[in-house]
């Protein structure tokens, strides 16, 4: 009886060791956010074809902000009253979804 108590604290024992010396696993995470460089252009620099697709698609809005990237799509900001949209396009008018 002795030997089977003196087995299963040296057995438990053991077990404690190991689990005091295993090392803490952290997690990170990373997040990245690809996003296209829009730079601010003037009202002038806007294709006809994309001010006459917000003027037939959004009726009654004001122009508010242009933007533009490098592969002459359009960052449109508008409004209407006190609600303020974000439309994105390309250079020949076509509403591209974001």
């Amino acid at each position: 009886m002795k030997k089977l108590i003196l087995s299963a604290a040296i057995v438990l024992g053991g077990l404690s060791v190991q689990a005091a010396t295993t090392p803490a696993v952290t997690m990170m995470t990373q997040s990245v956010t690809i996003q296209d460089e829009f730079t601010e252009v003037g009202a002038d620099a806007i294709p006809a074809a994309v001010k006459s697709t917000i003027e037939k698609s959004f009726p009654n809005t004001k122009l508010e902000k242009a933007y533009k990237n490098a592969s002459n799509q359009y960052k449109l900001e508008i409004s209407n009253g006190d609600k303020k949209y974000v439309v994105y396009t390309d250079a020949s008018g076509n509403i591209i979804k974001k």
